[in-house]
This record gives C-alpha cells, sequence and structure tokens, in this order.
C-alpha cells in the first residue's frame, strides 16, 4: 500500500446512485470532515417511489451545491483534496453518470487522482467511521432497497459473497408492502414505526429457504403472501389491522437475516459482525441482531442511521481503503448500473 504516514489523506467524495445527492470529505478513511446529502424522498413520495428520469435531473441541479457546500463544511478547498472518489455502480444510470461526470470534471481540473467506488462497498465502509476499532475480517450484512448480501469482508476492498437476494431486495419488499397496506413510500421507516403498535405474532407469514444456497435470500413469496391475506380479508369482509399486518411481514423479514446471518457466524467461525444499508436502519432488526450476535459472543457493529441511507462519507471511507490499495481510474471512467461487488473496471 503507499505510504500516507507523513501526510493525511482528504478524500472528496460524490454519491449519486439513486435518490440523494452527497458530497462529504472524509480524512484517512475514519474522520469525517463534513457530509452533505440532499435528499428527494419528499419528490419521489409524490409518486410512490424513485423515478429515474426525475432524480437524474433533480441531481444535475443539486451536485455543484452540494460538493461546493462539503468542502466548505470541511474548511478547505480542492487544493487540500488528495483524491476525489465517486460511486460509479450499481445504482440507476443516469443518476450514476451524474456524479461520475462530476468526480471526472473536478478530478480533472484539480489535477487528482480519481477513484471509482462500489456502491455496496461504501455501505459497508460505513461501518468504519463510528468503529475506529473495526478491521476486517468481518462478517457484513448488507440490506437496502436494491440489495440484500451476506458478505465476508477478508481485507479492505476483498469481498466474498455468502448470499444475495435470488428476487425482491428486503427494501423493495418493504416498499411493496407499505404500500399495499396503504402506508405509502418510503415503506421501511414507515413499517418500522407502525409496527410498533402491532402484534408481530398475529399472521404467521412464510420464511423462505433456498435449497441450493442457504445464506441466499427470497422475499417475493412473503411479498405474495401479504397480498394474498389482504385480499383475501377483502373478499371476506375483514376489517384489516395495519399495524398487526406491518409488524407481522416485518417479523418474517427479521427472522431470515438473523437466521441466515448466525447460521454463518457460525460456520466461519467469526468474532464480528457489522450490518449496512438502508434497511440497517430497521430498529427490530437492529434489536434482533445485536440480541443474536450477544448469545454467540459476537461484537456486533452498526452504523448510526445516517450513515445506513446513501451518503457519500461512507464512498469516501471506502474510496481512502482502494486509495491505499493504488487503485486509480482514467478519464473513460463510466456508470455501471449492474456492477457486482468485487468486480473492477
Amino acid at each position: 500500500m503507499t505510504d500516507t504516514k507523513e501526510k493525511d489523506v482528504l478524500i472528496l467524495a460524490i454519491e449519486s446512485s439513486c435518490d440523494e445527492t452527497a458530497a462529504a470529505v472524509v480524512k484517512n478513511g475514519r474522520e469525517v470532515l463534513s457530509n452533505v446529502i440532499y435528499s428527494q424522498i419528499d419528490l419521489h413520495t409524490l409518486y410512490g417511489g424513485v423515478v429515474p428520469e426525475i432524480a437524474s435531473r433533480k441531481h444535475i441541479e443539486k451536485i455543484n451545491q452540494v460538493v461546493r457546500k462539503a468542502l466548505a463544511d470541511a474548511s478547505c478547498t480542492l487544493d487540500d483534496i488528495t483524491a476525489v472518489a465517486v460511486t460509479y455502480g450499481p445504482g440507476l444510470v443516469g443518476a450514476l453518470l451524474v456524479g461520475v461526470a462530476e468526480a471526472k470534471a473536478i478530478a480533472f481540473a484539480a489535477n487528482k487522482p480519481l477513484i471509482g467506488v462500489h456502491h455496496i462497498e461504501g455501505h459497508i465502509s460505513a461501518n468504519y467511521i463510528e468503529n475506529k476499532e473495526l478491521e476486517p475480517p468481518f462478517l457484513c450484512l448488507v440490506v437496502s432497497g436494491g440489495h440484500s448480501h451476506l458478505v465476508r469482508v477478508k481485507d479492505y476492498g476483498e469481498y466474498e459473497i455468502l448470499g444475495k437476494t435470488r428476487d425482491d431486495a428486503a427494501g423493495e419488499a418493504f416498499d411493496k408492502v407499505a404500500r399495499a397496506i396503504g402506508l405509502g413510500y418510503p415503506g421501511g421507516p414507515k413499517i418500522d414505526r407502525v409496527s410498533n403498535e402491532g402484534n408481530p405474532e398475529a399472521i404467521i407469514f412464510p420464511r423462505a429457504k433456498i435449497a441450493d444456497n442457504v445464506y441466499d435470500f427470497s422475499f417475493s413469496g412473503l411479498k405474495s403472501a401479504v397480498l394474498n391475506y389482504l385480499n383475501g380479508c377483502q373478499m371476506k369482509g375483514i376489517d384489516i389491522n395495519q399495524a398487526d399486518v406491518a409488524a407481522s411481514f416485518q417479523k418474517a423479514v427479521v427472522d431470515v437475516l438473523v437466521e441466515h446471518s448466525m447460521d454463518a457466524v457460525k460456520r466461519y467461525h467469526v468474532d464480528k459482525f457489522a450490518i449496512a444499508g438502508g434497511v440497517a436502519s430497521n430498529s427490530h432488526l437492529r434489536a434482533a441482531l445485536e440480541s443474536a450476535c450477544s448469545k454467540q459472543g459476537v461484537k456486533f457493529f452498526r452504523p448510526s442511521p445516517i450513515l445506513c441511507t446513501d451518503n457519500a462519507a461512507m464512498i469516501g471511507a471506502a474510496g481512502y481503503y482502494e486509495y491505499l490499495k493504488g487503485v486509480r481510474h482514467g478519464w473513460d471512467l463510466n456508470a455501471v448500473p449492474n456492477l457486482k461487488l468485487g468486480e473492477r473496471i
């Protein structure tokens, strides 16, 4: 790795993979000097979900403002920056392109190295920011709107995917079920809140198991079971208890995530377990995993909720370790909407 002991490394990071326009300045991979996020949630709520074309246009409107504020909040200029890191996949292609174009332009104009970062790697790296003692190897459960991954973090930037979603990711299932029971978008936080008023044992929904890989996830059957239950109640004229449905659905998701995670903990004999991604801010999932890890004698790590969202601080953390490894990208860096974890382009 590059020797950086004599000088601090400041990474200007940019994230625009979905509906948050974000920029941050991160020092030595673990100290956040600034973290600016412009969220489009209120805008997309009008449509019941993210509209890619609208997201891309809003990124274009806000990206320069967000970058300027990140530099100002960090009390630094581009001259102080060591390198520019940017999410280049996976995500919405139009949204990604805005961030990639911005990062390339800044890096070229300021004569700074350019580093493309994988979005999921960023989520995993969010754990380094508030947990200074955390170092690989460890296991990480990444759960977000588009991804459900169980990952062995062997080293910085070195991953083995043990399991992933076969269909709907956990976050997608939350959004779809929330819409079906009248909660609207975004589904995750709303189901988390409403479920506190419901009985998680009221309705027994299925927990899917994948025969050829016990660590893979499938939530489409669970989603369909909820929809069938709602349709059946409507046909029979039975009142639907929104809180009970939310709580029972959420418990089914959490049970599967915890079971898979603890099976992997036992098999791979790890003593550190982390979570990451938007759904990692779910209070019931955090509590269940913390309890399960405690019973196994495993140290549990989780980012603050703000670092579970799409943010640039996590990209700066991941970008720092890529920088140390000597990763550099050229001006031909492009958005890769289906980029796989561990894939280098």
